[in-house]
């Protein structure tokens, strides 16, 4: 009998072979910073021999060579294709089932009102009926046929104005799902969309249900880095939320699945370079340079950014006017303004190539609405700038979690009072030892005293432990990064951006004012921090606030960093700062052939501000590229000097409305009958 019911049951997939759509179900996606590998489910009942299946409704965007079949078990793969359909619709969109689903209830309520309507022609029906025996009957007095009279007139007045009202509805409802109708009419009258096709063959020398498992990847999906960083005030922790901005064009929505985000791509080339001899001979000078190294992949195409904005600059930051800024692959571009900087709104393309006369052009994938380059002369590398980060101690919580071991930040001596806990921003009364296991908390912090009560009142007065979870766990791996998202999420095919948050961490930084009045006279409020590395960032855009106000974008990129970063603030007005040239008309002489320059600078800072501040000020001293041109005499005075790259430092610290100025100096030693530009 079992035996009959499965072949019954088969016979279907059997009888009609590959014209009968096999269900499945996405189950997994594993977002890459350009693809996405997609795994479904289908649950297969084979009979012995050959069987055929087809998987209908697939993105048309599959790489074919990527599809993997696993959970075979006793059955073996005869033939596997891939195709896509122009011919057959897929099943209803959602805009589809929703109009189905509006008609239906206008249906109903329309059928609802003319049995409304029908009701109440019975009860006009009864009422005349009744009225002609009442008239009938003589033995009623004059007064009781008033009463009467009265009832049956506002009755049937009722009942004619409650079929009215009734009908004026019905012909509402019927307007409703005309246009419901020409709507969806028009959807299924639109071009019939491509959709991928699996065929598989399968033989198996027994009868067997198999959950089948198909993993094959896409184009045209992604993600983003994208950072929030906050700071309330320059004594507190920078607030450094880690968030992914999520996009897919698949052809097919992602309903409620698990979502796994990977920083690897498989689009790239894995193929490891062969080193082979190189021989050298004699070349028409005029010939084709020799082929660049390929450089490391590290910036991705961000779709969703449609305007770019950015600075070029020399090697020593001494910006480039007249740049060219192309989009690569057309002819949309913009020239940089006199102070270098540049927007070019982006109607198509996914690169930048930016180039100048006597640098090296340099190309950049659009992964940012701000992107600010430095073009070399020659093919040395831009020295490192750096982005760090630390975690928050678990110190002095008073909570003990479970799992934690006697050396673990999580670890503290017990309080003997009951402390108000808040999980993720959310009171949470009950809290035990043990309800959290350590590798899911993210943070903790406590707050005591007045602080406590202040924002819980009473029910603060213990103390309150903030305990932050993690939204995702991390797993390095040998060639990756991979996040795996604890919640599942839906994500539509319209390759909108969908945020999803990896993780929040507070970051302990110092903070200072900078200025470099030889480049910018403006005063800038910064932030550095360490440890960066801990935290597994991105390239990627990050919004800036600051004492509750958006200060501005900037770009995180861990791959130009090396010992720590800074972020801008903002810009501080109530800080001034000029740098003036003295004006020694006698500082040039002549020596033999040469020709000496003595050059004096001064730097004068104002602290407008009612509190002090602290201010790293910077500034150079040219260094010579040719050995005709020599330095002589250099005073820095108070200022640290980096005589390898010529910089200048002062690290100084300023009262409220106090003034400083600082100077240097050098002199220069060239041809008379040269030029040098300082």
């Amino acid at each position: 009998m079992k035996k009959l019911f499965l072949i019954l049951f088969v016979f279907p997939v059997l009888f009609y072979g590959n014209d009968v759509n096999t269900p499945s179900n996405i189950k997994e996606v594993t977002v890459y910073l350009n693809g996405a590998q997609i795994t479904r489910n289908a649950q297969l009942i084979l009979l012995p021999g050959t069987n055929a299946f087809t998987f209908k409704g697939l993105s048309p965007k599959i790489d074919e060579s990527s599809i993997q079949i696993a959970g075979l078990q006793s059955a073996s793969i005869l033939s596997l294709a891939f195709d896509v359909d122009f011919l057959t619709p897929s099943t209803d969109s959602p805009e589809v089932a929703l109009l189905k689903s509006q008609i239906t209830v206008v249906n109903r309520k329309i059928a609802a009102l003319k049995n409304t309507i029908s009701g109440l022609e019975e009860e006009q029906k009864v009422i005349n009926a009744n009225r002609l025996v009442s008239g009938g009957n003589l033995t009623l007095d004059l007064d009781k046929i008033k009463q009467i009279s009265t009832y049956y007139r506002e009755r049937i007045t009722t009942i004619k104005n409650e079929i009215f009202d009734a009908n004026i509805e019905i012909d509402s409802l019927k307007r409703d799902s005309v246009a419901y109708q020409k709507q969806m009419t028009e959807i299924n009258n639109s071009p019939v969309k491509e959709q991928g096709v699996i065929r598989l063959k399968l033989n198996t020398p027994i009868a067997i249900s198999i959950p089948l498992q198909i993993s094959y990847t896409i184009k045209d999906a992604g993600w983003i880095p994208h950072y929030d960083i906050k700071s309330v005030k320059a004594s507190d922790p920078l607030q450094l939320t880690y968030k992914a901005h999520v996009y897919q064009k698949s052809g097919v929505d992602w309903n409620n699945v698990k979502i796994n985000l990977s920083s690897g791509s498989p689009t790239l080339n894995v193929a490891k370079p062969n080193v082979s001899p190189k021989y050298l001979d004699f070349v028409n000078r005029y010939a084709k340079r020799k082929q660049q190294a390929i450089k490391k992949q590290k910036y991705f195409y961000n779709p969703s950014i449609n305007k770019v904005t950015g600075q070029v600059t020399d090697a020593s930051g001494m910006p480039l006017p007249g740049a060219n800024v192309l989009v690569k692959g057309t002819s949309y571009g913009t020239q940089t303004d006199f102070d270098g900087n540049y927007t070019l709104e982006i109607p198509n393309g996914q690169e930048l190539v930016i180039s100048y006369i006597g640098f090296v052009t340099y190309e950049v994938p659009i992964y940012s609405s701000l992107i600010n380059c430095r073009l070399e002369e020659d093919a040395q590398h831009l020295d490192e700038v750096v982005v760090i980060g630390y975690g928050i101690s678990g110190a002095s919580s008073g909570v003990r979690v479970r799992g934690a071991s006697s050396n673990s930040n999580y670890t503290i001596t017990p309080e003997p009072t009951t402390p108000l806990y808040i999980i993720d921003g959310i009171p949470v009364d009950g809290f035990t030892e043990g309800d959290l296991d350590e590798s899911e908390i993210q943070s903790i912090e406590v707050l005591k005293g007045s602080n406590a009560e202040a924002l819980y009142g009473n029910r603060g007065v213990n103390g309150i432990i903030l305990i932050t979870t993690k939204k995702s766990n991390f797993i390095e791996g040998m060639t990756n990064t991979m996040f795996e998202i604890k919640k599942p999420y839906s994500i539509i095919s319209d390759g909108d951006i969908t945020a999803i948050e990896l993780n929040s961490f507070k970051i302990k930084a110092h903070y200072e004012h900078f200025a470099a009045p030889v480049i910018n006279e403006n005063v800038f409020m910064t932030a550095t921090f360490q440890d960066w590395e801990e935290h597994n960032l991105l390239p990627g855009e990050a919004n800036i606030y600051f004492e509750g106000r958006f200060a501005g974008k900037t770009t995180i990129d861990p791959y130009t960093t090396k010992k720590e970063m800074t972020l801008s603030l903002g810009i501080d007005p109530n800080i001034t700062v000029t740098r003036t040239q003295n004006r020694n008309f006698k500082s040039k002489s002549f020596t033999g052939s040469n020709r000496i320059l003595d050059r004096t600078y001064e730097l004068m800072v104002k602290n407008n501000k009612s509190v002090p501040i602290q201010l790293k000020l910077m500034d150079r001293v040219p260094l010579p590229q040719n050995k005709e041109i020599k330095m002589d005499d250099i005073q820095t005075h108070n200022a640290s000097y980096d005589a390898k790259k010529g910089l200048l430092t002062w690290e100084l610290q300023l009262a409220p409305k106090q003034r400083k100025t600082e100077s240097f100096s050098f002199k220069v030693k060239y041809p008379k009958y040269k030029s040098i530009s300082i």
